[in-house]
């Protein structure tokens, strides 16, 4: 019913409603103990080596506890483990990967008289899940990552364009050309990020120019198309404007990095977690990325499952408690810098090389441009009984989708929701093929990629 209002509502009205989701989102993530996280974070900015891996052993063991006391999975799962909340003893634990994680997903919930904070997480395996997090748990890593942001000057209610995967456009507004909404409370704008096609690239641009944020956040392939865009058509973005650009949700390029600087004329201060939960890696001023021990504990590990510097990475996060992370292979990889070695920033935390993790893929609509990974992953969050899928493009007119289903869940109401989805990001002109098969090819390493672009060549040409 609200989104048939929202629909029908003129632009002003439906930047209300906009404004008062976030009044209402903002109260479970800032209340409670946010301002206690803050404080804490703000005071441990400094500590050494030594009280951080601490900090770190003391809260494993406590995670570990609760995980065992409180989700039947992990109970089960350690029952013959001797002294598994030791953190010395880690690698007794057996790993969890996405597959073993979605299908026991009701068994590691906890059982809680509070109630849980649900979270829907993209698909950017093919396979979409809901987690669950204890509100003080939420509270935390919105501190966390104000924390880190605040060290450039962000807050809450400074002029912010961010970039996420909502849905906040009508027809009209695309007739219209406004491919925004705006908080008024919070001084914030979000752009969609379902549009991004050269003849609509130009109205990005221009509006960003004149709504001058202090701070641009949100996925990183998205700020670089609006920043290629206006480099390559003498664009003029005024300096000093923009104080830090943060990427989320994708894996940020080199290539991304230098087209949003250039054109901005500012820094991008990296940061990496996961809508599952996974703890924290940040930049500092200093442009090194570090991991958070204070969020949780980070496993790099070679093909046998031994500590390595370069690896896949396996985590343990200390902000899951609804839906415990321990050992979980995520299925992206890092490249760790010697372990001794310390920042000149003041955070102690070890130093990443790099974030080695997969690079945003996307389908190209003639209608709307590039739909990212982290767009395509969302597609499938509220269709129930999709196992996994993938999109192959071999047309530029034509989606092909294979997909995997439970037909005791999936049925044609599923099927109309999915398609919905997906011409909420392509548009109507696009055809659909839709294979409904009993398994779908991996790649050679074992991994399961969701897109499979084979007219990249041609759409670089297209656009």
């Amino acid at each position: 019913m609200l989104d048939k209002i929202y629909d029908c509502s003129p632009h002003f009205i439906q930047n209300l409603f906009v404004s008062g989701y976030n009044i209402l989102a903002y109260k479970k993530r800032y209340g409670g103990k946010y301002k206690a996280f803050r404080d804490l974070y703000k005071l441990n900015r400094s500590l050494s080596r030594e009280d951080l891996l601490r900090s770190q052993k003391s809260r494993y063991k406590n995670f570990i506890e609760q995980a065992i006391a409180n989700s039947e999975f992990y109970r089960k799962l350690y029952s013959d483990i001797e002294n598994p909340q030791d953190l010395d003893n880690i690698q007794r634990l057996p790993i969890i990967d996405k597959e073993l994680f979605r299908t026991n997903i009701n068994d590691i919930t906890i059982k809680s008289r509070k109630k849980l904070v649900s979270s829907k997480t993209g698909g950017t395996t093919g396979k979409s899940l809901e987690v669950h997090y204890k509100e003080v748990n939420l509270q935390e890593r919105f501190a966390l990552l104000d924390d880190f942001r605040s060290r450039f000057g962000y807050k809450l209610g400074k002029k912010t364009a961010w970039f996420s995967g909502k849905k906040i456009l009508t027809i009209k507004d695309v007739n219209e050309k406004k491919f925004w909404k705006y908080d008024y409370f919070n001084k914030t704008k979000y752009y969609s990020t379902f549009h991004l096609k050269n003849n609509f690239l130009q109205y990005y641009v221009e509006n960003l120019i004149k709504f001058k944020p202090k701070y641009l956040v949100g996925f990183p392939s998205t700020i670089a198309e609006i920043a290629r865009y206006g480099l390559d058509n003498n664009y003029l973005f005024p300096d000093n404007t923009v104080k830090a650009v943060f990427p989320t949700a994708e894996n940020l390029t080199k290539q991304m990095r230098e087209l949003i600087e250039k054109f901005f004329h500012t820094a991008v201060y990296n940061q990496y977690a996961s809508s599952e939960g996974a703890p924290f890696i940040f930049e500092c001023k200093n442009g090194n990325l570090h991991l958070e021990l204070q969020s949780g504990v980070f496993e790099v590990l070679d093909e046998c499952n031994n500590p390595s510097t370069t690896g896949r990475l396996v985590v343990t996060s200390f902000t899951t408690e609804g839906t415990p992370l321990i050992r979980y292979d995520i299925g992206d990889s890092i490249t760790l810098k010697n372990q001794n070695l310390i920042c000149s920033c003041g955070n102690n935390n070890p130093i990443v090389k790099s974030i080695n993790g997969r690079v945003a893929d996307y389908v190209y609509s003639p209608e709307n441009g590039k739909i990212n990974i982290v767009n395509i992953a969302n597609a499938i969050k509220d269709v129930k009984g999709i196992i996994s899928y993938q999109i192959i493009q071999n047309e530029i007119n034509c989606l092909n989708f294979n997909i995997i289903i439970d037909k005791s869940i999936y049925n044609n109401e599923e099927e109309k929701l999915f398609k919905k989805n997906w011409r909420d990001r392509v548009g109507d002109n696009m055809e659909f093929n839709i294979n409904y098969v009993n398994s779908i090819n991996v790649e050679s390493s074992g991994k399961h990629r969701v897109v499979l672009n084979n007219i990249k060549d041609l759409i670089e040409k297209t656009v």
